[in-house]
């Protein structure tokens, strides 16, 4: 049985269009061929050849179900297709995973499960984010951003990096399930690189800038501060590695 056409307004993930047209030139085939793919194996008649043009030059990207049709006519997964997934339904799309199969897995009603991709607002239980992760086979940091934790983990880090780090091992150790000792010496490398950082841009505005200095410092500090959780999970990295 056919699959019913997709709409074309429905969202799609981050679409890899290099990766669309490097794969369809290995298989030597051409747009025509992908589109004819699509129009005869998955009911999807609106697809043109210039409609497939228009995807590998990042004119405009395919919407879900598009993308799952455009990687089975170009024989890869659709995690082949996307960018790094983000997002819930990202990560589900690049499974291969229907939204009725992560429901059932988790114990929830398939429209709330829908509800909680549509606003990017995960509320299971732990033991459902737990099923959650091994069923999307999410690694750390992937976890603490689908399930939501990041804004509170960035907030935690960025209090841990300006004040004393001591005080936020609990905190952070709540929301990010490590060993502590490790977690220590994440959170006291990041408060090294953030104060020797500022020390350094103040030192060399007190020997060049003048007045500047201050504002140098500020916009350096502000930097390494919107992207603390990327230091952090770097130094977990460096250290676990």
């Amino acid at each position: 049985m056919r699959r019913p056409p997709a709409l074309p307004n429905q969202p799609g993930p981050p679409f890899n269009a290099p990766a669309a047209r490097r794969l369809r030139a290995a298989l030597n085939m051409g747009p025509e061929h992908v589109a004819y793919g699509m129009r005869a194996s998955y009911g999807m008649p609106y697809v043109t050849p210039d409609l497939v043009v228009a995807w590998e030059r990042g004119m405009v990207s395919p919407t879900s179900p598009e993308l799952t049709a455009l990687a089975g006519v170009l024989w890869c997964s659709p995690g082949e297709l996307i960018g790094r997934p983000r997002t819930l339904r990202e990560h589900r799309i690049t499974r291969g995973l229907a939204p009725d199969d992560v429901a059932r897995a988790l114990g929830l009603e398939i429209l709330a499960y829908l509800r909680m991709e549509e606003n990017n607002d995960w509320r299971g239980t732990e033991r459902q984010a737990t099923t959650l992760a091994e069923l999307l086979e999410l690694d750390l940091p992937d976890f603490v951003t689908v399930t939501g934790r990041e804004p509170r983990l960035a907030e935690h880090l960025r209090s841990a990096v300006t004040t004393r780090w001591q005080a936020y091992v609990r905190p952070v150790g709540k929301i990010v399930p490590l060993d502590r000792r490790l977690l220590e010496d994440a959170l006291q490398e990041l408060h090294r690189q953030y104060q020797g950082q500022m020390m350094a841009t103040l030192s060399w505005g007190a020997n060049g800038s003048g007045g500047d200095s201050d504002n140098g410092a500020g916009a350096s500090g502000q930097e390494f501060l919107d992207r603390i959780v990327d230091h952090f999970w770097t130094n977990v990295q460096e250290i676990t590695g």
